[in-house]
């Protein structure tokens, strides 16, 4: 088992996992006991952002309909959509290759949304045992480890973490801070 952060707490990927080159990123999450008569479809979705804080292009946004990175070498890449987020662990997964990640690429956003939540009366105060989680590739260990265990009765969407290059080394921070508004309100933050 990884290291366990705490909401706010950042931390150098290279302190601890030296030589670090390519980690799965873990989403996962239970919907409580509450019935809302549809089910949960929780999206995980990634921003590649430059030094700007906002999104290059549009393929920069890394989500169910556009699984790879725009780069070459794909980078990034979401492994599938879990439409209702059964059974236990990873829920769904992102690859990152942290030595192919582009020059103009400061910072990764990875992001939890619920998938026509104000349709269906759905909210994160209805999601348990949130968690987003670093595992290297190589070694097939836990690094980091996030649990979100704020209440978000109101929150659609929720930034759960960040992955982002300070002074030459990647670092990631424990975000846990939830939207209102669902996708649409973060990506109106990172869109030109």
């Amino acid at each position: 088992m990884g290291i366990s952060l705490s909401k706010g707490e950042r931390i150098s990927l290279e302190k601890v996992s030296p030589g670090l080159e390519a980690a799965l990123v873990g989403l996962g999450w239970n919907v409580k006991r509450v019935d809302t008569g549809k089910d949960y479809d929780i999206d995980v979705s990634v921003f590649m952002l430059g030094a700007d804080e906002k999104l290059p292009s549009d393929q920069h946004f890394i989500f169910y309909n556009n699984l790879k990175s725009p780069d070459s070498d794909h980078c990034v890449e979401h492994m599938g959509d879990n439409l209702t987020g059964a059974g236990e662990g990873d829920d769904e997964v992102i690859l990152v290759n942290l030595t192919k990640i582009p020059a103009n690429i400061q910072k990764l956003v990875f992001v939890v949304t619920i998938h026509q939540a104000d349709e269906r009366g759905q909210n994160f105060g209805q999601i348990e045992n949130a968690f987003v989680r670093l595992v290297d590739v190589k070694t097939k260990q836990e690094i980091l480890r996030y649990d979100l265990t704020e209440d978000c009765s109101i929150e659609t969407a929720m930034v759960m973490a960040e992955i982002y290059n300070k002074d030459n080394q990647w670092r990631m921070s424990a975000v846990g801070s939830g939207y209102q508004g669902g996708l649409q309100a973060i990506l109106n933050r990172y869109q030109n």
